[in-house]
């Protein structure tokens, strides 16, 4: 049997399953990660945006209403800097015990936070030097988010100019439809001042897909 015919009757096993559960009246778990590269001078400013949301999501230790706020905020500030999109790629599964969503999401969290010059520190305040700081050249943004339903436009290949586009209004979409069960938001760099080059974005991101 070749690889083909496997993969149709995986898809039709993992197809006849969702409709029994979803028959059964089981509630259906998405978790997904996406990972947005930008490039070009202008968009260290970008950061300003996601450090102001990152400090916002820490004081209110997390609570999933203002977390939501601030994806989408994320997402909008993204949506704006589409010019400057170099790369993408997104990963996920479904579930149907939050148990083994919340695993899955913590480990993708476990991981983002272990990239390279991803961990923000806010215990040293240099806003006021910032014009005296070096900027960077690329900025990777990693968003991973869990919530219930089926969204078919996160649930695809996002390493496409307009599939990416579409995945960033569905988050939103989501986050008004109160779906959402946990979000998490790393980028790298994370402090300003910091700098990514292209060589170790390649390094460290060997995910990412040219758009």
């Amino acid at each position: 049997m070749d690889n083909y015919s496997l993969f149709i009757i995986y898809y039709l096993i993992m197809a006849i399953g969702n409709r029994f559960n979803k028959f059964i009246g089981k509630t259906r778990f998405v978790v997904s990660r996406i990972f947005i590269h930008l490039q070009g001078q202008e968009i260290s400013s970008l950061l300003g945006i996601l450090n102001k949301n990152a400090r916002d999501a820490i004081a209110a230790e997390g609570e999933i209403e203002v977390m939501g706020e601030c994806l989408v905020n994320i997402c909008q500030g993204l949506l704006e800097y589409q010019t400057y999109w170099q790369s993408a790629a997104n990963e996920g599964d479904v579930f149907w015990q939050e148990e083994d969503a919340g695993d899955c999401i913590a480990d993708l969290f476990t991981d983002s936070a272990s990239r390279y010059l991803s961990q923000t520190d806010f215990s040293a305040d240099s806003d006021e030097n910032a014009l005296s700081l070096p900027t960077t050249d690329n900025v990777i943004v990693m968003i991973t988010v869990a919530f219930t339903g089926e969204i078919p436009e996160i649930e695809t290949d996002l390493a496409q100019l307009e599939s990416l586009t579409n995945g960033l209004k569905a988050l939103m979409s989501i986050y008004y439809k109160q779906e959402y069960k946990a979000i998490a938001i790393h980028f790298s760099p994370a402090q300003l001042g910091d700098v990514l080059t292209s060589e170790q974005t390649i390094m460290n991101f060997p995910e990412l897909i040219p758009l």
